[in-house]
């Protein structure tokens, strides 16, 4: 059954660029956020029971909206969810009331092991219905809409009957989970599997879109010398990537922006000016709505 949309309103999810939360920022960034208008952290690194993480994520809370982005439900996976992990996702989720929530599409479990990675799925009849028998899960027991991200892709598999689009579309469709935009992830994949990063845009189902993702990535070549992107949140995003962002602000609207930057993190004023970037293209958005609004 479809889940409750649950937030509505620019307070509950700013139209504004977020930033993932790494401890070493928590001084700079509670007392110089700059544009940074909210935090994202990923819910595995909180499901220990207090501690400092625990102090300086309610301190955080306290003055601004988190985004609580999961990294180990393996939504894909064969075996079906973990409930134990399931459990203190929920018990994150209550703590933090988060403005948004999500997750990834991928699977990372098998038998009883987990896997320190995120790895792509078939786009079939088969796996549809058991990412949506997941999600459906999750969301009751979370007791709250789930935005899904698009994966990174380096091959097609040949047992995929699916556009990956077409297959996000039906799984928000039959869940009523929203979808997170890693504009990032689009241009890793364009370029690795030699199509258009606009038509897949054009192709996705952008009225699901809750929150955008921006992160850098790796520039690599493969066996025959073509290039090979690595989606690896260690450096700025790239130029061709702002210029795919505003390709989608341009279509959609301003809409809730993360700068993911997980590794070789950089002091917080070169991560915060990647935010002010992302709010110019937002702030523009606005102010041309505004205007449209006005002249209608």
């Amino acid at each position: 059954m479809p889940a409750q949309q649950i937030f509505d309103s620019p307070a509950d999810a700013p139209q504004r660029a977020g930033v993932g939360f790494k401890p070493q920022h928590f001084h700079a960034a509670m007392e110089a956020p700059g544009g940074v208008a909210w935090f994202e952290v990923h819910a595995e690194n909180y499901m220990g029971a207090g501690g400092a993480p625990h102090r300086m994520l309610a301190a955080l809370r306290e003055r601004f909206p988190l985004s609580i982005h999961g990294v180990g439900l393996s939504i894909g996976a064969e075996k079906g969810l973990d409930p134990d992990h399931l459990a203190r996702l929920k018990s994150v989720v209550e703590q933090y009331g988060p403005s948004l929530f999500s997750e990834h599409l991928a699977w990372s479990s098998h038998d009883v092991g987990y896997l320190n990675d995120l790895l792509p799925l078939p786009y079939s009849t088969e796996t549809l219905q058991r990412v949506c028998a997941h999600i459906d899960l999750v969301q009751q027991t979370v007791g709250r809409q789930m935005l899904l991200e698009n994966p990174s892709s380096y091959l097609r598999f040949e047992h995929s009957t699916l556009r990956e689009t077409d297959f996000l579309k039906e799984v928000a469709q039959r869940t009523g989970c929203g979808l997170l935009l890693d504009v990032n992830n689009v241009f890793v994949s364009a370029t690795n599997l030699q199509m258009s990063a606009e038509a897949y845009i054009d192709a996705f189902p952008l009225e699901a879109v809750g929150e955008i993702h921006l992160g850098g990535h790796a520039t690599d070549a493969d066996d025959d010398g073509a290039p090979l992107l690595i989606d690896a949140h260690d450096r700025e995003v790239a130029d061709p990537v702002w210029a795919l962002y505003q390709y989608v602000i341009d279509r959609i609207g301003p809409k809730p922006t993360l700068i993911e930057w997980d590794n070789d993190v950089p002091d917080w004023p070169i991560l915060a000016a990647e935010a002010e970037r992302a709010n110019e293209v937002l702030i523009a958005a606005e102010t041309s709505e505004a205007g449209r609004g006005r002249a209608a």
